[in-house]
This record gives structure tokens, sequence and C-alpha cells, in this order.
């Protein structure tokens, strides 16, 4: 098929869709909605989404999930480009041209419209199923719209909507191993994102030779503790992370009940701050603060 062809039909995917969105958000269509949940949404468990990995041997890609009540990190099988995705929203950076979660978290925003969480309720043959709920202005009415969990948890990142997920999720992906990205760690707990110190970020910022993780973006909770992009982290809970990872599995191993406890370097000084273990994962610790 030629490529004119080919860009007409996809041009013509992408007007009819804006049409179906705004049709239905004008409320002049029912709802798309393919299913019901699989369990009841008072039994969903919010979730911060931490970093992306891959399962060793195969490379398979699969994204980091913590559960802040039991200190779980459940991994989430995803495909190469939701996981491209969600590695430059946590980097932010700008696709030149959108991607196609990109695009669809613009024509959300142009047509008002707010993702406000984004559900994995089933683990059907080996499929993973979800949904994504929108608020529109001037409505009470939340619109639910099936989804690929991949797509739904690209688009998360990109907007702050909180990640929701069934406990049968969370028991699938206790068995799946997995490992990080070495040199291209970035890994994001109790909102606080961080990423290896490298020799010559050490240098730029003038940070200390001690062992530790480089904060390179905070959310707006985590800031209002003073921790800022470019501190340097040297210890979670009195023990020093060498790596992201290990920045994420010292913060899932505090005890239940008790705050994280950060020791960092920034600007000469040393600094301690505590945090709720479930920051990052509730509405109110998402919204993207200051990053580096």
């Amino acid at each position: 098929m030629p490529v004119r062809i080919h860009r007409l039909l996809f041009v013509s995917l992408l007007a009819l869709s804006a049409v179906l969105l705004a049709t239905i958000f004008a409320g002049r269509a029912p709802v798309v909605q393919a299913r019901s949940l699989a369990i009841d949404a008072d039994d969903l468990i919010p979730v911060e989404l931490a970093s992306v990995g891959i399962v060793p041997f195969t490379g398979t890609p699969v994204v980091l999930l913590r559960e802040p009540q039991s200190g779980s990190i459940v991994p989430i099988f995803i495909g190469p480009n939701e996981a491209r995705a969600i590695v430059m929203a946590q980097r932010g950076v700008e696709s030149p041209r959108p991607m196609t979660h990109d695009l669809l978290v613009n024509l959300l925003e142009a047509l008002g419209g707010t993702l406000e969480r984004v559900i994995v309720d089933e683990l059907r043959d080996g499929t993973y199923l979800g949904a994504l709920e929108i608020s529109m202005p001037g409505s009470d009415e939340i619109k639910r719209i099936d989804t690929r969990p991949s797509d739904g948890l690209a688009m998360a990142v990109r907007t702050g909507a909180a990640i929701l997920v069934a406990p049968d999720i969370l028991e699938a992906g206790e068995d799946i191993p997995f490992e990080g990205l070495g040199d291209d760690d970035l890994v994001t707990a109790v909102g606080i994102t961080v990423m290896p110190a490298s020799r010559d970020l050490r240098e730029a910022l003038q940070l200390s030779d001690q062992p530790g993780v480089l904060v390179s973006s905070v959310s707006t909770m985590a800031a209002l503790t003073g921790i800022q992009p470019g501190a340097l982290i040297v210890a979670v809970n009195d023990r020093v992370p060498p790596t992201p990872l290990s920045f994420l599995e010292l913060v899932s191993s505090t005890p239940a009940g008790e705050k994280v406890r950060i020791r960092y370097l920034h600007e000469g000084s040393e600094q301690e701050i505590e945090l709720d273990t479930d920051t990052g994962a509730t509405d109110e610790g998402r919204a993207r603060g200051r990053t580096l």
C-alpha cells in the first residue's frame, strides 16, 4: 500500500478518535465501557509506579509498582514502546514528535478532561486488563474506559493520575523475577526519583564521593519536606543505598506503621527527613514538583 494511503488512513483514524471522544465526553453517546471491573472499586489498592526493569535472561520489560502497605515491589509485563514512554516521562524528556501516549494525553487535555485513575483489575489467561477513569469539567460523572494497563500506566506517569491494582495482581507478580537497568536506572519511591550519582554528575554538582544516589526530581508532597533535586541521598533508615534499585528496596522494607527516614547532603549540609510510606501513592503526593 502506498505511503500516501497509509498517511490518509492514519489521519482519518485520528480524526475519528477525536470525534468519538468529543461526542462521548459531551454526553451525546453512551459511556465507552466494554466491561465491568472484575472486583469492587473499594477493594483496589493504591500503588506508586517505581521504575522500569527487565526479566533476567529474556530481557522482557516490566514496570515495577510499589505497594506502600506491604512493601511489595510488583512487576507487570509491558511492551517495549510503553517501557520507553515511561522512562522518558520519568526523566522529563519530551519526544520530538508526540508518541501515542502523548497524543492521547494531549487529546484528553484539549477536550478539557482529566485522567483521574488508572486501574489494573484482572489477569485473565495471562493478559492484564485495566481501565481509565476520566472526569470532565461541569460533570460529576466519571467516565470509565477499557484499556491495556501498559498504555494506561504510560499515561499515568505523564499525568500524575492515581494507579490502583487488584490484590490478585499483586499476588500474581510475586514470583516474577526482575532486575534494574544498571547505569540507566531511574527509580521513584515516596515521591522521590533518584538516579545513579555518576562521576560526571558529582563533579558538575560539586557532590562528595560519599556513596549514595542522586535526586533527579521530587513530587509536590515530598518537596514540602525540603528535599530538592541535586541532593545526594546517603542513607535510608540508616542504610546506604548504593544504587537506585537499592533505594527502592530500602524504602519498601520500612516496617509497617513507621515513616521512612532519609538522610541526604545538599549544598554542603546534611539533612534528614521523614515521609509516610504511602507518599507518592496518594492523591496529594503524585503531582510533579521540582526536577533536576
